[in-house]
């Protein structure tokens, strides 16, 4: 069998590149080029060694745990012991998952891929067959984009969920509970009392307040909804009317309600808001069905009033 050793190293080369860069975008490091270059020759040496008498040496567990330890210091450095450790996870996480999302590929569709003493190869005869090269070199830059993609998309719904609460409303004989969801871009207050404007999915409440009002607030015109209505409901003297602004349109009106009491409920604590305008809109907030309502920001700085941690 021919083995073309430029070659291989070059592939090693380059994956251990990716690897190195995925493992700064997840830990958020600032990204030096050249430390990253000199990393992945550090890690792609072990393919030249292979083929000198230290090869037995190379391929044993602590001279591979050794390499991997120069090229995480070299690429990011030794600034304490924790920041060196999550460093070395990572690496090892990203390597573990990119490498098993090729093995997994390569036994779904039987491509000639091997790995020989940690090195990447192809088992054909020669330069190996065009279709395993092509899946080695297609292959892993997905796998790489296809992780990266997908974790970010895990740190973003961690962080949404973060940031999930239950709000606790209570509108005169009405009482209800949702989940909010906190928006710093929410930053509507009710123009006359300056309060800050929470924003309700109207559907959501629709079982909790009287029938008249979610009509209301359910018309694209609010301002000629309320015009229009002659029926009364138990809350009229509770209503307000926000003004608000969308791109591409201009006086918009959102349907609000001045509640009793508003509680939110996070991990640690309950908040009692001192005021807050409970705004009714029209349109669904989560297509996921994730939250129910947007919670203004300044609605956290209301009084503690129960510690639940």
């Amino acid at each position: 069998m021919s083995i073309y050793l430029d070659v291989i190293w070059f592939l090693n080369f380059s994956f251990d590149l990716l690897l190195l860069l995925l493992t700064a975008l997840l830990l958020k490091r600032k990204i030096y080029k050249l430390r990253l270059l000199i990393g992945a020759l550090i890690g792609s040496s072990i393919v030249l060694l292979m083929f000198t008498p230290l090869s037995e040496i190379m391929v044993h567990p602590i001279s591979k745990l050794a390499i991997s330890i120069m090229m995480v210091v070299t690429a990011f450095g030794f600034k304490r012991f924790k920041y060196f450790t999550q460093s070395l996870f990572t690496f090892y996480f990203v390597t573990f998952m990119i490498g098993g999302g090729m093995i997994g590929t390569h036994y779904f569709i039987q491509t000639e891929i091997g790995i020989l003493d940690g090195v990447l190869m192809t088992n054909s005869g020669g330069f190996g067959d065009p279709i395993s090269w092509l899946f080695v070199l297609i292959g892993f830059p997905a796998a790489w984009f296809f992780s990266r993609k997908r974790l970010d998309d895990l740190e973003m719904k961690k962080i949404q969920y973060d940031q999930i609460v239950t709000v606790s409303i209570k509108i005169g004989d009405f009482h209800f509970r949702l989940k909010g969801l906190i928006d710093s871009g929410n930053q509507l207050y009710d123009p006359i009392s300056k309060s800050p404007v929470m924003i309700v999915d109207v559907q959501k409440a629709a079982e909790y307040l009287p029938g008249p009002l979610i009509s209301i607030a359910l018309q694209e015109d609010v301002m000629a909804a309320l015009s229009g209505t002659a029926e009364s409901h138990p809350l009229e003297h509770r209503m307000r009317i926000i003004p608000y602004r969308v791109v591409g349109k201009t006086n918009q009106f959102l349907l609000g309600l001045k509640p009793d009491e508003v509680i939110i409920m996070t991990e640690t604590e309950a908040i009692l808001v001192p005021k807050a305008i409970v705004g009714l809109n029209r349109t669904s907030l989560s297509p996921d069905d994730e939250y129910d309502c947007i919670v203004h920001p300044k609605m956290l700085q209301g009084q503690s009033v129960q510690d639940v941690s």
